[in-house]
């Protein structure tokens, strides 16, 4: 020992620093208002698509009236086709976003289902419904 102070070393101990193993309530209340405004968007433009997709915001003949426009015809479906897909898509963001507030609840949210480690804090805001780290996401 009088040899190390000699030397000038002073050892300290120092506690290992512990990896987090889950987001803090403070940060969990965080991302579940980022997920409350995203789900509200996200249902609004649900509605939008479905009422586009069954016209029930039109008060006009549009879907029964006669037509001999065979090309106006087939634009139409296939416009209400990538609607009916586009509401598909949102339907499953919407039950994302949903589970994702689940797994806040439970105080599981941010952890990746692959490694069990937490995600980063910036992937989660840009995609608050993720369930896997970046690395995971790109092995599979």
């Amino acid at each position: 020992m009088a040899g190390n102070q000699a030397q000038g070393k002073v050892e300290e101990t120092q506690a290992p620093q512990m990896e987090k193993v889950r987001y803090s309530d403070e940060e969990l209340q965080e991302f579940k208002a980022l997920i409350l405004k995203k789900l509200e968007k996200a249902r609004d433009d649900y509605e939008h698509l479905r009422a586009a997709i069954t016209h029930s915001t039109s008060n006009d003949v549009e879907d029964t009236s006669p037509t001999f426009k065979v090309l106006e015809e087939g634009a139409s479906a296939l416009s209400k086709e990538e609607s009916s897909q586009l509401a598909q898509r949102q339907y499953k963001f919407i039950q994302s976003l949903e589970a994702a507030l689940v797994r806040i609840e439970n105080k599981t949210y941010g952890i990746c289902r692959a490694t069990g480690k937490l995600i980063p804090k910036e992937r989660l805001m840009l995609v608050p419904h993720a369930t896997l780290s970046v690395e995971a996401k790109n092995k599979r």
